[in-house]
């Protein structure tokens, strides 16, 4: 079972938004991506309610 806060791996994230590695940095640049967590390993996450909360703010422009 999952809880809203799961943290995603970035491929995961990128499988659902449908784009590709360099266009996830590309929007990350410009601030236009969800919010990520470095762990100390090097590893990406983004936490599912992050990514939610991205989606939404999508619905709303």
């Amino acid at each position: 079972m999952t809880t809203r806060d799961d943290s995603l791996k970035l491929p995961e994230v990128l499988k659902e938004m449908r784009v590709s590695r360099a266009a996830f940095y590309r929007m990350r640049a410009r601030g236009a991506a969800p919010k990520l967590i470095k762990l100390p390993n090097g590893q990406i996450r983004v936490r599912r309610s992050e990514l939610d909360r991205w989606w939404a703010a999508l619905e709303s422009l």
